[in-house]
């Protein structure tokens, strides 16, 4: 039997990071329990009038928030606020698929737009590699708000 995951982010500024991860994959933030979202209703908002309404101090409404996918399908991503700052590059890193089934100048035409679109969310571009067949289709290394290395892929 398989497993359902949630990705766990550990974050100085949770809300800021699920946003940009929302935004980056087409996820959604949700809104609190029992509360539904109105279009173009800021989902942050609705949360910190909720936790105002339960009793939850202004200093804790940014200790976590989530981005998931709106069908369903892909894994739930899930941030935290922790004190430490990022020391190291991380030993697990997201790839998102921004080409599937192109290949050559095609796919690495549809990375840099990608990577140009998050770039203005508060990515940074970093190293691209090049295709090299069989073994590689090519990559762009990006980091998110954070510093968390990712891949377009």
């Amino acid at each position: 039997m398989s497993r359902t995951i949630q990705v766990t982010f550990d974050a100085h500024d949770p809300q800021t990071l699920s946003r940009f991860w929302a935004e980056a994959m087409g996820y959604v933030n949700p809104p609190p329990p029992g509360r539904t979202l109105e279009p173009g209703q800021d989902p942050f908002e609705v949360w910190h009038a909720f936790l105002a309404e339960v009793g939850v101090p202004e200093s804790e409404w940014n200790a976590a928030s989530a981005a998931e996918d709106p069908d369903g399908d892909g894994p739930r991503l899930f941030f935290q606020r922790v004190p430490e700052g990022k020391a190291a590059k991380n030993r697990v890193h997201l790839d998102l698929r921004a080409a599937p089934g192109l290949q050559g100048e095609e796919r690495m035409a549809a990375l840099e737009a990608e990577a140009e679109r998050l770039v203005a969310l508060g990515a940074t571009r970093g190293d691209r590699h090049e295709p090299a067949p069989p073994m590689t289709a090519g990559h762009i290394v990006m980091t998110d708000p954070e510093g968390n290395e990712f891949c377009l892929d």
